[in-house]
């Protein structure tokens, strides 16, 4: 049931016939994880490509665009920010550049996920490593026996700590085995993760980032990387541990701010605790979150490449009696980029 608006490419025929089985072909092969509020750009589906982990390449090759269908991943919460689960397609009103759309799927599917967990065993670490190693326990309760995940360890380089795996204490066990030193490159090592999930088994891909504070032994600059993930199909979490005494270093201060911003721009967000013993109870979260997800789909009325972005709204409607609002978290816009 679950997590970035994208485009996928879909033929003609395919809608026009609009069988259950071609809708739920539809749905295996195209649910991606977006939740945010943000409005980064709507991409097709990467083709697989091979892939290295040198932290300074970026050249991830630009997505082409050749679509008839939006598709919208939601995710509706409560105020208490608890993922509301058991709604139907009756309960959305979607509309593209104000003009509202008819929905002609919907879909409220747990299926496979590629994650990436990049995760922090710098110096300043040390004394968090068994919390940081306990949230990722929880992180995997609730996952989909299909899922498959690769780790990044990053401290003063990032490095392929184990390559994809579906075996959680393989990962646990390479864990175990870190003893946190160095300074942080957390930049580079999204790189170094949206560069693997080029070549992700599944449509849908995450990437998890826990860290506790800011970049500061990066090639990559801040801009550049919001830049990469923005335009990607990826969804970016992070968990990021910041105390509540004044930070030490401006990189310290900014970090908070980046991780925010660079997964709002995706579809994901920030989730910061100001103690250690909350990282499990946020790890948990988030891995609820990407198995709560809407995928709400229509065809656009107007497909032409122009390179203009367009607006995304998705109204809820609660269909229990109270008077309770629910929040719907999406990618707000997409851009159809000009053909050359």
């Amino acid at each position: 049931m679950l997590n970035n608006c994208f485009w996928y490419r879909v033929r003609l025929w395919l809608l026009l016939i609009g069988s259950p089985l071609s809708f739920c072909l539809l749905a295996f092969s195209i649910t991606p994880l977006l939740r945010s509020q943000s409005d980064g750009p709507l991409r097709a589906a990467p083709r697989h490509e091979s892939t290295g982990t040198n932290p300074g390449d970026t050249r991830i090759k630009p997505l082409r665009v050749d679509v008839n269908v939006v598709l919208v991943p939601v995710v509706v919460a409560d105020a208490m920010n608890h993922p509301i689960l058991g709604l139907e397609k009756q309960n959305f009103v979607l509309s593209d550049n104000d003009e509202q759309k008819e929905i002609q799927y919907f879909s409220a599917e747990d299926s496979p996920i590629s994650v990436g967990l990049l995760v922090d065993v710098s110096k300043s670490m040390t004394d968090k490593i068994d919390a940081e190693r306990e949230a990722i326990s929880e992180f995997f309760k609730n996952a989909n026996s299909e899922d498959d995940y690769f780790v990044v360890a990053f401290s003063s380089h990032p490095e392929m700590l184990t390559d994809v795996t579906q075996s959680i204490g393989t990962i646990q066990a390479k864990l175990g085995a870190v003893v946190p030193n160095g300074s942080t490159a957390m930049l580079d090592a999204i790189s170094v993760g949206m560069t693997r999930l080029r070549s992700a088994k599944y449509r849908r891909r995450a990437l998890l980032i826990i860290s506790d504070g800011g970049d500061n032994n990066s090639h990559h600059k801040y801009r550049e990387i919001k830049s990469l993930v923005r335009d990607s199909d990826v969804e970016v979490y992070a968990i990021g541990l910041f105390d509540a005494a004044f930070f030490k270093t401006y990189e310290e201060f900014m970090g908070k701010k980046w991780l925010s911003e660079i997964t709002d721009a995706t579809g994901g967000r920030t989730v910061t605790v100001d103690n250690v013993s909350k990282m499990g109870d946020a790890a948990a979260a988030i891995s609820t979150e990407m198995r709560s997800q809407y995928i709400l789909g229509y065809r656009p009325s107007n497909v032409d490449s122009d390179g203009k972005r367009r607006q995304i709204k998705v109204r809820v409607i609660n269909p229990a009696t109270s008077d309770a609002q629910l929040q719907a978290y999406y990618k707000r816009g997409y851009v159809i980029p000009k053909e050359k």
